[in-house]
């Protein structure tokens, strides 16, 4: 339904001047504004899943049978309290992103386009508020297709925006829905798979935020006049590596990210309680005499749930995907400070100072994974380990598009430059050969 909406909305109008070329200052503080939101969002699941609170409150879309918006506030206590902020806050979020898309929507779009558009986000927040699980699982299947759909129309038309919107309100709804299947139906797996969509989309968001920027508008503006007039023309094949190996890295962070959340929704605590070393060793004996050794002496000090030799094989694993991304991240920030004057453009700069950025959070990041084994994964420290991930993710994420983007007027500007170059080659000729008579472009033509 959802899909078809948006189909018939995609229907071409016709406006006088085409809507949403000026900037909106308001716009992008509302989407930085809603990327932070994002941002406590995950900082409160971390917390709710380090401190294995997940099932504090165990109905769905309710709250111990209360309105989830009604529930008392004197009750808001133990475990309780970090599940029910996180859900009031996941609702916020949510309200957010809607807002944000119907925003987009209505500044890029005129006549029956922009009232129909912004009927079916008024729609969809209004069949969350039924609260019936039937609609929550036709939301969350219609909200897989529009997320596929949005990509394919901004692949196709990657100045507008408002696509971009759509995936994000259709990905919230489908994040919430996940977030409470969790809940109901008590699968591990599933929320391994809601933190993975929460990255993504705190991703999507702060990309959002990117692209209405001033900041990025006065960048690619200027790209754009230096290009038409020749200068700081992208070295098509000296910056390709740095890109590719940029992207191949916040790749490698993401999977990162999803191994830390297995290990997290494991809920077995540690599988390895030292660092550097495991067990004593570089590498730890993974048998089944050894791992029962392993339980022996969790159970008797710490009386944890056991571990298996694949939870330390997923450990050591996470450990080693560390060190590779942190040697990307520095290769990646030496080549950008190396040639970000002449593979980069004109954004060189501001790649260099990002990559700097990107390095910074990495080295931070990799001191709060050794502390969260030294404090035997304390709630806070843990927290804070998944919330410098995300911001990790989303710096290379952003380095990314700003090294990849696609300009405006580029291939004009191409046209225009080799047009010059074929007018001074016929001057140079005709200087040559004495003079000629008629169309210039004829002797280039010869």
């Amino acid at each position: 339904m959802a899909a078809a909406v948006l189909f018939f909305c995609t229907r071409p109008t016709f406006p006088v001047k085409p809507p949403g070329t000026t900037p909106s200052p308001w716009l992008n503080r509302f989407a930085v504004f809603t990327a932070l939101a994002t941002l406590t969002l995950l900082g409160m699941g971390g917390l709710v899943t380090s401190h294995g609170v997940g099932m504090a409150v165990p109905d769905w879309p309710n709250t111990y049978g209360y309105n989830m918006f009604l529930f008392p506030v004197s009750q808001w206590v133990g475990g309780i309290f970090y599940e029910h902020s996180h859900r009031l806050i996941g609702a916020f979020v949510g309200l957010l992103t809607a807002i944000l898309a119907a925003w987009l929507w209505m500044r890029e779009t005129r006549g029956r386009s922009r009232w129909l558009g912004l009927g079916a986000v008024i729609l969809v927040v209004v069949l969350l508020g039924i609260r019936k699980m039937p609609v929550y699982y036709t939301l969350a299947a219609a909200g897989v297709l529009v997320m596929g759909f949005g990509l394919y129309r901004y692949g196709r038309e990657a100045r507008q925006l408002r696509w971009l919107g759509v995936v994000a309100l259709a990905a919230v709804v489908v994040q919430g829905v996940l977030g409470g299947l969790r809940v109901v139906w008590f699968k591990n797996e599933i929320g391994i798979f809601h933190a993975t969509l929460a990255q993504l989309f705190f991703v999507l968001i702060c990309a959002i935020a990117l692209l209405t920027s001033r900041w990025w508008r006065v960048q690619t503006s200027s790209q754009g006049s230096q290009t038409s007039a020749g200068r700081g023309w992208l070295n098509p094949t000296a910056g390709s590596r740095l890109r590719w190996l940029a992207v191949g890295t916040t790749l490698l962070i993401l999977l990162q990210l999803m191994l830390g959340a297995t290990m997290r929704h494991q809920h077995a605590g540690l599988a390895i309680p030292d660092f550097p070393l495991a067990y004593g060793k570089l590498w730890p004996a993974m048998d089944a005499e050894s791992v029962m050794r392993y339980n022996q002496q969790r159970l008797e000090v710490t009386a944890l749930n056991p571990i298996t030799s694949f939870q330390i094989g997923l450990q050591m694993t996470h450990r080693i995907v560390a060190v590779a991304i942190l040697f990307c991240v520095a290769w990646v920030a030496w080549l950008t400070r190396r040639n970000a004057g002449n593979a980069l453009g004109v954004m060189g700069g501001s790649l260099r100072r990002l990559a700097q950025v990107w390095l910074a959070l990495m080295l931070v990041q990799a001191g709060l994974g050794a502390w969260t084994i030294w404090s035997n994964k304390a709630a806070d420290v843990a927290t804070a380990h998944v919330l410098v991930g995300a911001l990790s993710l989303v710096t290379g994420a952003l380095w990314c598009i700003i090294a990849f983007r696609r300009l405006p007027g580029t291939t004009d500007a191409a046209a225009a430059l080799s047009g010059q170059v074929r007018q001074t080659l016929a001057g140079d000729f005709a200087r040559s050969n004495g003079g000629f008579h008629g169309n210039p472009a004829t002797v280039t033509n010869h």
